[in-house]
């Protein structure tokens, strides 16, 4: 049971602020010294890390699609541990659904689930009196959701917030806040650095959510906001755990994983460092831009999908890591690529060599692949048993040449077999989420432990 204060923070569309908001209110809550904890609808491991930045602890995704709905309040409990205040930041709209299954797998079926009250932050640059009509719409559009009150954002001056706030009080919805246009600048690092300037403790990242901070702190009722956080019943619900139910006694030796990351966190979901530890293993950052060496002993490499593909260049030039990587590979060590960690691990990408391990070449391109896969392993391999069946997610510019190697790694409807696997590597640019199967953790910990070049 877990009886967090929690409010899900969404909107009637992207782009209405909901992201800058949600920064700002972890950030302004923290400065009063109230421990908090920052969730992300969605695969966005971008977002998930600067509320993981604002909170001062991880910030997690919670998506239906990757973990399964009966996942996400368990994930919750687990993630707000300690909490005095959770926020859940949406995706899109509050019942938009990216594969058409609002029911499940939409911000609304998210707050459902956690039974928390929601509060939608509008964009009014451009409305009067029908922010009523727009916020009772969403109200009245389903009776499960619980939905608290508006922030509004972008407001021209005094005398629009008073009509705003007098349309809405007509229809008895509370306004906890208004921020002016100029008051929610664009302040944090592009976002095509992804979650690189969060995971390396850039300065400019962390000077950009203590400036949302202030700003939320000066226009939003904080008090008021924290009474209806409060207000959220208990949820009776065992909080989801790293450790294995049949756990065996942990042997005498912890292998060393490296996992690819910075000072201030990994390029995976915080749940792979939690199951390979519980797994076994003794996990230890590698900054694969900054370090030169593997760590002592590493008898292991997982490299998450939030490694930025912008990062090339640095990883190219990064050459004393890059041989110890396919070193690494060769002796048949465990390597495990997800996301643009694929690039890293391929012979070059837009010309500039890499490590190598993956006899194939990169291109970065002008579109964007993102998207669901449910995949099927091809191939035995350290991350699954052939014939095992995950989901995971897309989201890429760049192509690899060829797409898979001799044994790929996963086969889904409509595609080609995808991925590579060569002795105990795994490279895939699918990210599925290790929470989801626990058992990737396991086999990773097990090839470690096994005598170099053993079979996967």
């Amino acid at each position: 049971m877990t009886d967090v204060p929690r409010v899900v923070l969404s909107a009637p569309s992207s782009g209405h602020g909901t992201g800058a908001v949600s920064l700002g209110l972890l950030a302004a809550l923290t400065a009063r010294g109230i421990p908090v904890a920052g969730f992300k609808v969605g695969p966005d491991q971008v977002d998930a890390a600067y509320l993981g930045l604002a909170a001062g602890r991880a910030g997690r995704t919670l998506d239906p699609r990757l973990v399964g709905p009966e996942r996400i309040a368990p994930l919750f409990a687990y993630g707000a541990a300690g909490a005095g205040f959770a926020l859940v930041q949406g995706t899109m709209g509050l019942y938009d659904s990216v594969a058409g299954r609002p029911e499940s797998e939409s911000t609304a079926a998210v707050a459902t689930a956690l039974r928390s009250p929601v509060v939608l932050v509008v964009d009014v640059a451009a409305m009067g009196q029908s922010v009523a009509a727009l916020v009772h719409g969403f109200r009245a559009y389903d009776d499960e959701l619980w939905l608290g009150g508006v922030i509004l954002n972008r407001v021209a001056s005094s005398r629009h917030e008073a009509l705003l706030r007098e349309a809405l009080d007509d229809v008895g919805v509370p306004v906890y806040g208004a921020l002016r246009r100029h008051e929610l600048p664009p302040v944090l690092p592009a976002r095509r650095y992804g979650t690189g300037p969060v995971v390396r403790a850039d300065a400019d990242a962390g000077r950009g959510v203590r400036r949302l901070g202030e700003a939320v702190a000066a226009t939003v009722d904080l008090d008021r906001l924290l009474a209806l956080a409060r207000s959220a019943p208990a949820l009776t619900v065992e909080p989801w755990s790293p450790e294995p139910p049949d756990a065996p006694q942990p042997s005498g030796e912890r292998p060393v994983v490296a996992l690819a990351g910075g000072p201030a966190g990994a390029f995976s979901h915080p749940e792979t460092a939690e199951l390979l530890r519980a797994a076994g293993a003794e996990v230890v950052t590698l900054d694969p831009v900054r370090d030169e060496a593997l760590p002592a002993g590493a008898r292991a490499l997982v490299v998450g999908g939030g490694l930025p593909e912008m990062y090339a260049e640095q990883l190219s030039a990064n050459r004393r890591l890059c041989i110890a990587v396919a070193e690494l590979a060769r002796r048949g060590r465990p390597v495990v690529a997800e996301g643009a960690g694929l690039l890293w691990l391929a012979r070059e990408l837009d010309g500039r060599p890499m490590c190598g391990v993956l006899d194939a070449t990169g291109t970065v391109g002008d579109g964007l692949m993102v998207g669901y896969r449910t995949a099927t392993a091809v191939t035995d391999s350290v991350v699954a048993a052939a014939g095992t069946t995950v989901t995971g997610h897309k989201q890429h510019a760049a192509v690899l040449t060829p797409r898979a190697g001799d044994r790929p790694a996963w086969r889904w409807e409509g595609g080609d077999p995808e991925g590579f696997v060569r002795q105990a590597v795994h490279a895939s640019q699918l990210v599925p989420h290790w929470a989801a199967h626990p058992d990737i953790a396991a086999r990773l910990v097990a090839a470690a432990l096994a005598p170099a070049g053993a079979p996967a």
